[in-house]
């Protein structure tokens, strides 16, 4: 499958259109970005670590009934993935207090919570990726009707069920993560984006050190080494 002409390069990825119009090429980028992109910066070899975690993860996913976007991985940093209209909803899960959550509400960083949350946020970088309400994303047209919003909180705690128990078993705490969900064109929801130390926070279980993008968010250093530290985890076979 080869690469054609760039449809869309985001903060972390870019995506090629390929000579069927159904599939695409996901390049997996070396560069960082924090607080909106107001913070920038690059690791090398950070894109084909996320490439190589995220394909673990979708194919946990898959295995456990999780419709994913993934089709094939093509190299240590392209994936082949299936078209789909993203649904313009960023989907938080958390199941311990950190970022913005305890910012807003005061709730002390580290603090487990007694279920686990699920947010919406506008995925829309010119508004800062607001929070939003289910009532909200009806006025704003981002989903066709209410039950499609119940799917996507259904989704979001089923893979929170298999991540966490998953990381759980090779001693990381998942703090939170972030999905992204997007539509075929028969209206079938896939998980999409990718699920990777850039996109969730990992804290491990004995030292509570991070092992994610918390690490350049506040300036730790070690982030390749951290997320070394996470494929490492994901790649032993544990029964």
């Amino acid at each position: 499958m080869q690469k054609r002409e760039l449809l869309y390069e985001g903060k972390a990825k870019k995506l090629y259109k390929t000579d069927n119009d159904s599939l695409l090429i996901a390049e997996f980028k070396d560069d960082l970005t924090a607080f909106n992109a107001l913070k920038k910066g690059k690791e090398e070899g950070k894109g084909a670590l996320n490439a190589k975690i995220s394909a673990k993860l979708f194919k946990l996913l898959e295995e456990n009934g999780i419709k994913t976007h993934l089709v094939e991985v093509l190299d240590d940093t392209h994936h082949l993935v299936k078209n789909l209209k993203i649904i313009q909803i960023e989907v938080v899960v958390r199941n311990i207090a950190a970022g913005s959550l305890s910012r807003r509400l005061g709730i002390k960083e580290g603090k487990v919570l007694p279920f686990s949350l699920v947010e919406f946020y506008y995925k829309n970088d010119e508004l800062q990726d607001p929070l939003i309400n289910d009532e909200h994303a009806l006025l704003l047209d981002l989903v066709e009707h209410e039950d499609e919003l119940e799917e996507l909180k259904r989704l979001g705690r089923e893979i929170n069920v298999v991540l966490k128990s998953f990381f759980a078993k090779r001693g990381l705490k998942l703090v939170d993560f972030k999905l992204e969900f997007g539509k075929d064109e028969d209206g079938n929801i896939y998980l999409a984006d990718e699920i990777s130390p850039d996109s969730c926070r990992f804290w491990d279980m004995q030292s509570g050190e991070k092992l994610d993008k918390d690490r350049f968010r506040e300036g730790l250093g070690g982030v390749k080494v951290a997320y070394e530290e996470v494929l490492k985890r994901i790649s032993e076979d544990i029964k």
